[in-house]
C-alpha cells in the first residue's frame, strides 16, 4: 500500500512538474521550446548514475556479505538504470536535433560514453542469464557492475575534461554550484523535474527489487523441490546447502 502511495504521488509531481516545465517556465531566447527536452533529458541522466551506483555498491554488498536480497536490488538498479539510460539518449537526440543541427555524433565523448554505459549494462542483464545457479550468477553479476559504474565518472565529467559537441554541466560542474550557467528559473524547473522523477524512480526501483525476490524465492522453491525428489530416490547422497537469504 505504502508503494502504492509512492507511485501516485510520483504521478501527481511529474505531471506538476511538466505543466510547469512546459507551460510556465518561459522558452529558452536563443534554443527556443526546444530546451524544455532538457528537464526530462537531465533528470533521466542523474537517475542513470543513480541507478546503476545501487547496482555497484549492491554487488559490493553481495560479494561481502553474499545476501540474495543485495543481488536483487543490483538486478532492480540495472534495469532502472537501463530504461533511463535510454530515456536520457531519446531526449539528447531530440534536443540536439534542432540546437546541433544532427541527432547523434560518434565523435562527441559525452555522447560515445553514455552509449558505452548502455551497453555495459544491458551486458551485465544478458550476463545473468548465463548459469542457473543463483550464488554464481550474482557473484558474476557483481563483479561487472563494479566494473561498469567505472564509466559512470567518465560520462559524468566528459564535458570538462574532452571538448565536444556536447554542452558543459548545467549544475553539476563543481565550479558552479554557487553560480549555474543556467537562469535561476530554468534551474528552478530542473530541480523540480528531478525531484518527481527521483519519486518514479523509488517507485520503479522497489517495485522491481520486490519482483526480483519474488522471482528468486521461486527459483529457490523450485530448486528444494527438485532436490527434494532426488533425494527420495537416492537417499543420502544428495547434500543440500542452506542459501543466503
Amino acid at each position: 500500500m505504502k508503494t502504492r502511495i509512492v507511485g501516485f504521488v510520483a504521478l501527481a509531481a511529474v505531471i506538476g512538474a511538466a505543466i510547469n516545465g512546459l507551460f510556465i517556465v518561459p522558452a529558452d531566447l536563443n534554443q527556443g521550446d526546444a530546451q524544455r527536452i532538457m528537464y526530462v533529458h537531465v533528470a533521466s541522466a542523474w537517475l542513470a548514475y543513480a541507478s546503476f551506483g545501487v547496482t555497484a555498491l549492491a554487488g559490493l554488498g553481495y560479494l561481502i556479505w553474499r545476501d540474495m536480497r543485495l543481488d536483487a536490488l543490483a538486478l532492480a538498479g540495472a534495469e532502472v538504470g537501463v530504461m533511463f539510460t535510454a530515456f536520457a539518449i531519446w531526449g539528447g537526440m531530440m534536443w540536439g536535433r534542432p540546437v546541433w543541427g544532427v541527432f547523434w555524433q560518434w565523435e562527441d565523448p559525452r555522447l560515445t560514453t553514455t552509449a558505452l554505459l548502455l551497453a555495459l549494462y544491458v551486458g551485465y542483464l544478458l550476463l545473468r542469464r548465463l548459469t542457473d545457479d543463483p550464488a554464481r550468477r550474482a557473484a558474476r553479476a557483481a563483479v561487472v557492475g563494479l566494473i561498469a559504474a567505472v564509466d559512470i565518472p567518465i560520462v559524468h565529467f566528459s564535458v570538462i575534461w574532452w571538448r565536444g559537441l556536447h554542452q558543459g554541466p548545467t549544475i553539476g560542474d563543481p565550479s558552479k554550484i554557487l553560480n549555474p550557467s543556467a537562469p535561476l528559473l530554468f534551474v528552478t524547473a530542473l530541480l523540480a523535474m528531478l525531484a518527481a522523477f527521483t519519486l518514479v524512480w523509488a517507485y520503479l526501483l522497489i517495485r522491481r527489487y520486490q519482483l526480483a525476490r519474488l522471482d528468486w524465492q521461486i527459483e529457490e522453491d523450485v530448486r528444494r523441490g527438485l532436490v527434494l525428489a532426488a533425494r527420495q530416490t537416492a537417499p543420502g547422497t544428495i547434500a543440500v546447502e542452506e542459501p543466503a537469504r
